[in-house]
């Protein structure tokens, strides 16, 4: 959500569409906003027109940075992205969120007609989204980074996603832990194990309860235990905690579980929560249950307070600013402290105030999520004593429920990020195909369905006059004009209705009888017999030859029947001759 106004606000995003969950949609808006204030009081500090970077910014790793990030902006040599693009404004934010379109969780919206889109939670963030896309040729899934049972938001909800065509795999955390993978499973170990990708032995029921272990709630709150403790350990010993970590539910675990930890602790500890979103994010929180896994949402039924912060609140163990420089918080300040505060880079606002005042102290404790380069994001406060924890938290879905996953869904075609193939190789008797796709280059996806479904409008349906042909098929006239809506072919009544019945040709049907034929044209008072060449063989090709009033030449085969003559007045008689014979629409 932070990088979006930077699409919207492109001319070619003029008309473009955006959609988010609400949840997403909210939350994204207010840290686009805190963004935009912390490069406002940036600017405020350094002015907007200095001659060269601020002293604490001079080093040079972040010039190698500076390169980095050009070199990779213009990799598309098709567009000019190498300078560095200014950050948006409020009035870009505002511009972009009346380009989104928020929506529930299973709520179907329609997009031109051609598409029906599926938000389902993913169960990662609150607001996270696996998408469904479903149209009149192909059904799509959109599947990011997953977690199927969550400690704090709705759990994945799979079944939605269930029996779509193609699933576009766009979950990158496993690739993250390949490494430790092939540690414990052996070089040649493959995500895509024989036994799986056959289904023989495993059933769905089976598949279900690896997907649903809440082994990955038991990891998380070990993970965030350990932090917790090494919190207290540092209290302990004097120094402050700096938590610069952006990702919400996992603030809510931390502070949830310090909560608890703090009540045997006999020292009071101030929590100061420095943001200017923090206050409106966090009382959001509390007003979306039906976004929350099932035990939080009992907590509410029950009266219970959703998140453990509730309580800090309450006993005014934790406290809530929108800047460092506020006079209720210098009034309330006390050390040793935990602080959490955004910008995980140690770039903007408070964290770098906070670093400044701490970096130098070895009992402090910096806690990062891992996947920030901690030494180049310190590099401006070098010489640093802080100590600094890095920790990997919950991201998506382990590689060893990716099959179970699919045995699942059953898909018939899976998209994988080229950096799996080595891992997940094709294989002749699997139950879906896969194919690989990678940066920049576009990949052509095989149609997989032979048949598509088109439906009759109802005023069309009663319309129709059908003809009993035997007794199962009936045949109709139709006229109706092709339509999309709603991911679905429709064949409508047109607009424009002339009364054409009398003046339109019919249409005929069945198997043509010779004797009717000859004896309908001997009635209209045409001279003709059956061809001698015929031998009068019923079921065999025959031929009237007429004689008077012209020559013409009738064949009647078992797929069709061709009048020969050139008179056009006697080959209208004797094309009525027939038609008088023939069962029509």
């Amino acid at each position: 959500m932070l990088g979006l106004p930077f699409l919207t606000r492109l001319p070619s995003f003029a008309n473009t569409k955006v959609y988010a969950t609400e949840v997403a949609a909210r939350i994204g808006k207010l840290m686009m906003l805190e963004l935009v204030e912390m490069h406002f009081e940036f600017v405020r500090y350094y002015g907007p027109d200095m001659d060269g970077t601020p002293k604490w910014r001079e080093s040079e790793k972040l010039s190698k940075l500076l390169s980095l990030l050009q070199k990779i902006g213009i990799e598309d040599e098709g567009n000019d992205l190498s300078p560095l693009m200014p950050l948006y404004s409020a009035a870009n934010i505002e511009e972009c969120m009346q380009k989104t379109q928020p929506i529930k969780y299973g709520q179907e919206v329609c997009f031109n007609g051609m598409l029906m889109l599926k938000a389902s939670s993913s169960g990662l963030e609150l607001g996270n989204c696996a998408w469904s896309l479903k149209g009149p040729r192909a059904s799509i899934t959109y599947l990011p980074s997953t977690v199927f049972v969550s400690a704090h938001a709705l759990d994945c909800d799979y079944n939605s996603l269930k029996e779509n065509d193609v699933i576009l795999f766009s979950d990158f955390s496993s690739l993250n832990v390949m490494d430790e993978d092939d540690e414990n499973l052996g070089e040649n170990a493959m995500l895509c194990d024989d036994s799986v990708s056959r289904d023989d032995g495993v059933g769905e029921d089976e598949n279900v309860q690896i997907l649903c272990k809440n082994d990955d709630i038991a990891e998380e709150i070990e993970r965030i235990s350990f932090i917790c403790s090494s919190i207290i350990d540092t209290i302990k010993s004097g120094g402050s905690v700096l938590v610069p970590i952006g990702r919400l539910g996992v603030i809510l675990l931390i502070l949830e579980l310090i909560s608890e930890t703090l009540h045997s602790f006999d020292r009071k500890v101030p929590i100061f929560m420095i943001s200017g979103a923090a206050e409106k994010m966090i009382a959001f929180t509390n007003a979306v249950p039906e976004w929350l896994c099932k035990p939080r949402q009992e907590k509410l039924f029950s009266g219970e307070a959703l998140f453990g912060h509730v309580e800090l609140l309450k006993e005014d163990k934790l406290s809530m600013f929108p800047h460092l420089y506020s006079k209720a918080l210098l009034a309330a300040w006390k050390e040793p402290c935990i602080v959490f505060c955004p910008d995980s880079s140690l770039r903007h606002s408070t964290v770098v105030h906070l670093i400044q005042r701490w970096h130098a102290d070895k009992r402090n404790l910096l806690v990062l999520e891992q996947g920030v380069n901690a030494e180049l994001a310190l590099t401006p406060f070098m010489p640093a004593a802080i100590q600094v924890l890095e920790c990997s938290f919950l991201s998506g879905i382990k590689a060893g429920k990716i099959n179970p996953l699919l045995a699942v869904l059953k898909p018939k075609l899976v998209l994988f990020p080229e950096e799996m193939k080595s891992r997940c190789p094709l294989k002749e008797d699997a139950p879906w195909s896969f194919l690989y796709y990678s940066k920049g280059k576009t990949i052509k996806v095989p149609n997989t369905r032979e048949e598509f479904e088109v439906r009759l409008a109802a005023n069309v349906a009663f319309g129709l006059q059908p003809r009993q042909l035997d007794g199962t098929i009936a045949v109709a006239r139709l006229r109706a004009k092709l339509h999309l809506s709603n991911g679905q072919y429709m064949l409508v009544a047109p607009k424009d209705r002339p009364d054409c019945q009398s003046k339109q040709q019919l249409l005929h049907w069945g198997a043509v009888d010779a004797g009717r034929v000859l004896s309908a044209l001997q009635e209209k008072g045409m001279a003709c017999s059956f061809s001698v060449d015929d031998g009068g063989l019923v079921g065999c090709e025959r031929s009237v030859l007429v004689t008077s009033p012209g020559d013409a030449l009738v064949k009647m085969m078992s797929e069709r029947t061709v009048i020969y003559c050139d008179d056009e007045d006697v080959t209208k008689q004797i094309y009525d001759a027939i038609g008088s014979v023939c069962n029509v629409i």
